[in-house]
């Protein structure tokens, strides 16, 4: 196995132990390179610290590129290794997409679920797709941004003048509400039920 990969490996268990016991990663890291045990490559750690520094980002971006599927529901191993992958394509340098892509993929074969790998393939393959139109810093105004939620849609009685100004019944901003979500990609569908 590589150094990188084997630096990712140990980012994976640091993330993992870190949500697992609760422990503010950072201080995890810190403990475990003062400790020495195992060490801690330095990849690894710039791994780690930069997924924490990033994570709000991260976790917006993955659950946004969700199909049916929740951040908080997905496998432990699932959704820390999509946290390393996404923080390589868009934040690391000099790794190229389709090794953070691969190198994550490996990851969960080895570590999660038989349909892990073409999960974390496709949801990172449609981050890597919007990576050009990606902003890497979360836009405030989002939050002034209706809901594309339909059970959150304040419209929902009936209002005679808006029913006369479209022909077919349909409301221009809601439709461009609905063109702005992209389509799901096919490969981000959730996991069968066991």
């Amino acid at each position: 196995m590589a150094a990188r990969s084997k630096a990712r490996k140990r980012a994976l268990d640091l993330l993992f132990e870190s949500e697992q016991r609760g422990l503010p990663t950072l201080e995890l890291l810190a403990e475990r390179q003062s400790l020495g045990e195992h060490p801690v490559p330095e990849y690894a750690a710039d791994l780690v610290r930069g997924v924490a520094s990033n994570r709000e980002r991260i976790d917006e971006l993955i659950s946004w590129n969700l199909v049916d599927w929740t951040l908080e529901r997905m496998p432990a191993v699932d959704r820390n290794v999509l946290r390393i992958g996404v923080y390589e394509l868009l934040w690391a340098d000099g790794v190229p997409d389709g090794v953070a892509i691969s190198e994550a993929v490996a990851l969960v074969e080895d570590l999660s679920t038989d349909a892990s790998p073409s999960f974390v393939n496709g949801v990172l393959a449609r981050i890597k797709a919007d990576k050009p139109t990606t902003a890497l810093d979360r836009d405030p105004s989002v939050d002034a941004q209706p809901s594309l939620d339909p059970e959150d849609d304040p419209g929902d009685e009936p209002d005679d003048a808006d029913e006369s100004d479209d022909a077919d019944g349909l409301d221009a901003d809601a439709d461009a509400d609905f063109e702005a979500r992209p389509e799901p990609h096919p490969n981000s569908s959730p996991r069968p039920r066991a």
